[in-house]
């Protein structure tokens, strides 16, 4: 765990409820919903009921980028979802290609090739525009938790004195065929004949973030901190022959609580990773009942996916950006924490706090 906690200097978002992170949380807090039926069907050859931008509002493929041999459509989509994200996160930040990006991508489906690979980073770039330190930034593929995975090695090099400034992101969408196939077949998506599932969606969220005692350098008031990360694995999750006991997100919680000599006070609002499947909502309530003397009696429970549907490995840098967001505008109270749960076991959790 770092032993440093990280300002948050910059957000940016793209959602099917909002054309940028302001927007986003505006939508989010309101309540606004965007669920439709698409032009893909299931195996009962019904719609499939998404949550997705209109087309029109993406920027299109660059030159640059359209002409690679090889890259896929899902790609294609990420891309174009990413370039506006990253841009308004990094708005006004000086010295952008000395910075790394760690960026959260989705988990591989078994005997699939991985969805994105290491090019995708250069193929960012020359989408967006936005020139970073490619040779420095990784990728994360660990599916809804991978935004927090991403922040949680960002700290680390922040707190090592490599960087002072840090480019976090996550980008997914669930517009593939063979992946709504797939989990069509398991019954996943929400729909006739399947009760127990989500509704896909995608979307982008970056952060930009900085070590505490260099911010001033940027000349930009911090929007909030990062106070405390921990990451951890379930051996029960979903596709695991383990049985699942709830361990791997209430011990993530344990050690998160933990860090400062748990000096965190009382958790006022949280952020769930809930995508509307009961695997997840239990998880929840296994970590809770074994954490609950850290929680306020009269927490807030914010469940975003009931506004955007599931977006992937964009969930936990979107839920963070958006708790800053309303960190600063005063309707959350503090600290708020946010949590993501995989499908393959990555579990991990985050403390968003006043600077």
């Amino acid at each position: 765990m770092p032993e440093k906690s990280a300002a948050i200097l910059g957000v940016g978002m793209m959602t099917a409820v909002g054309i940028g992170a302001k927007q986003t949380e505006a939508s989010v807090r309101a309540g606004i919903t965007r669920f439709s039926e698409t032009a893909i069907h299931n195996i009962r050859f019904e719609p499939f009921v998404m949550s997705i931008l209109p087309d029109e509002v993406l920027p299109p493929p660059e030159p640059e980028v359209d002409k690679i041999v090889g890259i896929t459509a899902r790609q294609s989509r990420m891309l174009r979802l990413a370039a506006p994200a990253i841009q308004e996160a990094l708005e006004d930040a000086p010295d952008i290609e000395n910075i790394p990006l760690y960026l959260g991508v989705p988990e591989p489906l078994p005997g699939r090739p991985k969805p994105v690979d290491d090019l995708f980073l250069e193929h960012l770039s020359a989408q967006s525009g936005v020139h970073f330190n490619v040779a420095e930034s990784k990728l994360f593929p660990q599916g809804r938790s991978a935004g927090l995975f991403a922040i949680e090695d960002a700290m680390q090099r922040l707190a090592s004195g490599k960087n002072q400034f840090m480019i976090i992101g996550g980008i997914d969408s669930y517009i593939d065929p063979y992946l709504l196939g797939t989990l069509n077949m398991e019954n996943r998506i929400l729909g006739p004949g399947a009760m127990d599932g989500f509704i896909p969606g995608e979307g982008a969220g970056f952060l930009l973030v900085g070590s505490l005692d260099k911010i001033g350098i940027l000349g930009k008031e911090p929007i909030a901190k990062i106070q405390a990360i921990s990451t951890g694995y379930e051996k029960g999750h979903r596709y695991s022959e383990e049985i699942y006991q709830g361990d791997g997100l209430a011990e993530t919680f344990q050690a998160m609580f933990s860090f400062n000599n748990g000096s965190i006070g009382k958790i006022q609002t949280v952020y769930a990773g809930l995508n509307g499947e009961n695997l997840g909502a239990k998880e929840w309530g296994v970590a809770y009942m074994r954490n609950r003397d850290h929680f306020d009696k009269n927490f807030c429970f914010e469940h975003p996916v009931d506004c955007f549907g599931d977006p992937g490995a964009a969930l936990g840098t979107i839920m963070t950006g958006l708790s800053a967001i309303s960190l600063a505008k005063k309707v959350i109270d503090v600290p708020c924490l946010v949590w993501c749960s995989s499908d393959y076991g990555a579990r991990a959790a985050l403390i968003v706090d006043m600077v």
